[in-house]
């Protein structure tokens, strides 16, 4: 690995409630922080990719705990925040003819979640410890 990439686990999980919950039960009980997340599905499972402070404790947290977990190494880019900052650093990539298989961001306490019932899960967590972003206050804290 060159001394520049950053590890990212890849943790392949069961399609079913509470799977990606359990993963970051184990990193936290194990004191390893998540820097930035992404996770994909299909109809049967799902790879919870992450990006911690941790890795080797990541992975030996998450071993130990039952799950299937790769290394892999990726690059991270800390972005302008100006309209085309993503665009720019993707174009100067992709001209060099390397394929970009996936983006995600890091660091951000900003986390978008997709969930069957939108509406739902807004009333529930309308009364909880979380603090909800809106579209107008993503707007507004831009550059």
């Amino acid at each position: 690995m060159s001394d520049r990439a950053v590890k990212q686990l890849s943790v392949f999980i069961e399609n079913k409630s509470g799977r990606v919950s359990e993963v970051t039960s184990v990193l936290g009980d194990a004191g390893v922080n998540i820097r930035g997340f992404s996770v994909s599905d299909t109809a049967d499972y799902g790879i919870l990719r992450l990006v911690v402070d941790d890795p080797e404790a990541a992975e030996e947290a998450l071993r130990s705990s039952g799950f299937t977990v790769r290394e892999d190494d990726v690059i991270c880019i800390d972005l302008p925040d100006v309209p085309g900052g993503l665009a720019g650093v993707l174009k100067l990539v992709a001209s060099a003819g390397v394929n970009i298989e996936y983006v995600y961001s890091l660091v951000s306490t900003y986390v978008v979640i997709n969930v069957a019932d939108v509406d739902r899960a807004l009333h529930l967590l309308s009364d909880k410890p979380v603090r909800l972003v809106s579209q107008e206050e993503l707007a507004a804290s831009a550059g």
